[in-house]
């Protein structure tokens, strides 16, 4: 069965930053209707550590799901927007696992770039997202924690190869949080 991707972009007007992971937890999984929504998920905890040095400061007080209103708080400060690099998909194993996810869709990157007229970076959080944006602007896959320079619309940009903050990629939070703290430090946003 083909899956139309449940949310829209969040696109603050001032977003510096386009981070993009592959398609969302089926809704099952979700502790907020965001993304990076499933509380088995590392995102807001990486976030937590980069930005508060607290693993559990987008955690809301229940404990049970995250700070959807401090996020959107959050990333609105810091000029950062989200997506997802699918727009349709099928899953071929009934789980979140880019490796089990056939993609149908893509979404229209130049579109996107031109509600966000400031961003310059783009960062992409796990294999298959990078696969998908390296084949739409042509450019080479940079290492892990590491960016690739490129020209797009007519905007000099940087591409970003994240790890996933899937609690299934080989790393530990902690490691994974100072690899992204470089990329902010990088980008001046920390």
């Amino acid at each position: 069965m083909i899956e139309q991707h449940p949310l829209p972009f969040f696109l603050p007007y001032n977003a510096r930053l386009l981070m993009l992971g592959s398609f969302p937890p089926a809704t099952i999984r979700w502790s907020i209707d965001f993304y990076y929504p499933n509380l088995q998920n590392d995102m807001w905890r990486i976030f937590g550590l980069v930005f508060f040095k607290d693993k559990d400061f987008f955690i809301d007080s229940s404990k049970i799901a995250f700070n959807k209103e401090r996020i959107i708080s959050f990333l609105n400060k810091k000029g950062i927007a989200l997506g997802d690099t699918a727009r349709s998909i099928v899953r071929l194993n009934n789980n979140a696992s880019d490796k089990y996810l056939e993609v149908k869709e893509v979404i229209d990157v130049l579109h996107t770039l031109s509600l966000l007229p400031e961003c310059q970076t783009i960062v992409t959080t796990g294999q298959k997202a990078t696969d998908i944006i390296c084949s739409i602007i042509n450019v080479n896959e940079p290492k892990l924690g590491e960016s690739s320079v490129f020209n797009y619309i007519g905007r000099n940009m940087a591409l970003y190869r994240m790890p996933s903050s899937s609690r299934a990629y080989p790393k530990s939070l902690e490691e994974k949080a100072k690899i992204y703290e470089r990329m902010f430090k990088e980008q001046h946003m920390l």
